[in-house]
């Protein structure tokens, strides 16, 4: 059955509108598209907040694009807007997404970055199709700089290394130009803060090994379709050599020739230049020798994510991209892996065996090895209280797939697998919704019996058989296993699992 869905997305530089004809299992053509220019990004990024004649102009806007959708007759339940990083840091964010809502009964959803990536990374695989071999055998970055935020994914073989959403767009260059005196003090300003970038990025990845270079956005779609060779109905191709060429040639065209010689709006045509020399800086930062540009976006995620059937492999798919961004964090705080894998292992083990008791589902099960993974990962700061380390590493982190509330429950997870029981006094605690309250404490009271398995460091415990026996969770050793001090650890720390889960947890 054909059916229809839309997106709106409210950016920093305009409002943009992507209706499609859904015409198989994750399959769909544009019918529709608009999209008008808005400053929502200029006000915010200059004065903190979105000024009366901008939300004004958001809302004719909004109310226009209503009518157009109402000529396709989608139902409502079919139609998202999503904001992105512009209304997100707005100081009367609430008053505007209020406006909004009374005005064009729009029910606008503001998305963080790492959930930008993710939309981001859907619609870029589908955009790939016959690369997308290619893709997965080489180390790989996806880039997109927006208005208002730079979005980054980086791969390696096609596992998910890190992902990160920088405070760097069009937009924000163009308010650093106006306090400087030239075009090179402009790029100076470029080059020095993606270099830094590129430093900090090589804490995770080896940039310079990255043979696969795809990138999203206006700026390098005008050069693709300028000079590229279109390799599908998404994706051109354009070499590294040509791609610089002519970023050179654009520094020294006025915003007018820009206009006119690419016909896009001013709006478009002020941001070009700069946009164009931020790509090619992150782009002579790799090994790539070419540039590959998807013409796809952040609308066409939403869709995808929309009508893309549950599929058991795909799901594992994607899973596996979240665990391996989890990973490659601890990584680069030099965790002890053997150890991280372990605990991991024991606490899979003990949610299976106890799914029932737990009141948690697989998105649970999910976040639990995350936590498990990275639980110790503080000890990169100190020993002492690394519990407390490892919240604040978590907490300031990015793991792709995972939202800012999932990196909060996380976070504290991690923070009490060992100390003090979970309290209202804890601000980041107390500040989470009371179901996100009792996750944290049911995946804290796991991860501690599953860490107190592993005492030593040593991964001594092998293998164990947990069995529910009346109000004890017996957990069944081989004879061959010396568990002296894990049965001492257990004792220390089975009390939260007993408060939270009834059962008093004994060695065998």
């Amino acid at each position: 059955m054909i059916s229809l869905e839309a997106v709106i997305e409210i950016g920093s530089t305009g409002i943009r509108l992507t209706a499609g004809e859904i015409t198989g299992l994750g399959s769909w053509n544009v019918i529709d598209h608009s999209e008008t220019a808005v400053s929502i990004g200029w006000d915010v990024f200059t004065t903190g907040s979105v000024s009366r004649e901008t939300v004004l102009q958001c809302l004719r806007i909004l109310k226009r694009y209503r009518e157009q959708l109402h000529t396709w007759d989608i139902e409502e339940s079919h139609i998202q807007v999503i904001a992105t990083s512009a209304l997100r840091e707005a100081r009367n964010r609430d008053m505007v997404l209020d406006r909004i809502f009374v005005k064009t009964g729009f029910r606008v959803r503001v998305i963080d970055g790492i959930e930008e990536n993710r939309l981001m990374y859907i619609a870029v695989l589908d955009s790939l199709k016959d690369q997308l071999p290619r893709v997965k055998q080489t180390s790989s970055v996806i880039l997109e700089i927006g208005g208002g935020s730079t979005e980054i994914m980086l791969t390696s073989h096609g596992k998910m290394a890190a992902v990160h959403s920088l405070r760097l767009g069009t937009v924000i260059i163009e308010q650093n130009m106006k306090a400087m005196d030239s075009s090179s003090d402009v790029r100076r300003f470029l080059e020095e803060f993606i270099g830094n970038t590129g430093m900090s990025l090589n804490t995770e990845i080896n940039i310079t090994h990255i043979q696969t270079f795809i990138a999203l956005g206006n700026e390098p779609g005008i050069v693709a379709r300028t000079i590229g060779t279109q390799l599908n109905e998404h994706l051109w191709q354009v070499e590294r050599g040509a791609y610089n060429d002519f970023v050179d040639q654009v520094q020294n065209y006025s915003t007018e020739e820009c206009m006119a010689r690419f016909n896009v709006s001013y709006t478009e045509a002020k941001a070009l230049g700069v946009g164009l020399l931020a790509y090619k800086l992150f782009l002579n930062l790799t090994g790539a020798t070419e540039l590959l540009y998807s013409d796809t976006s952040i609308r066409d995620g939403v869709i995808l994510s929309r009508i893309s059937v549950p599929n058991a492999e795909l799901q594992q798919e994607f899973f596996s991209q979240i665990v391996a961004s989890a990973r490659n964090l601890g990584k680069k705080y030099h965790f002890d892996e053997n150890h991280a894998n372990h605990v991991r292992e024991n606490a899979l083990k003990l949610f299976d065996t106890m799914r029932g008791e737990l009141g948690l589902n697989d998105y649970h099960r999910r976040l639990l090895e995350i936590v498990a993974l990275l639980h110790d990962i503080g000890m990169f700061i100190r020993g002492s209280d690394h519990h407390l380390h490892s919240q604040y590493i978590i907490a300031h982190s990015d793991i792709f797939g995972l939202s800012k509330e999932d990196m909060a429950v996380v976070s504290l997870a991690a923070r009490y697998h060992r100390g003090a029981v979970p309290s209202q006094s804890d601000e980041g605690f107390s500040s989470l919704s009371r179901a996100e309250r009792v996750v944290v404490l049911k995946l804290a009271a796991i991860i501690r019996v599953a860490d107190a398995l592993d005492r030593s460091h040593m991964q001594t415990v092998i293998n164990f058989t947990p069995e529910l026996r009346g109000d004890t969770l017996v957990l069944h050793m081989e004879r061959s296993q010396d568990v002296n001090l894990e049965k001492v650890a257990i004792a220390e720390k089975g009390d939260l699992f007993e408060s939270i889960f009834g059962y008093k947890v004994l060695i065998a």
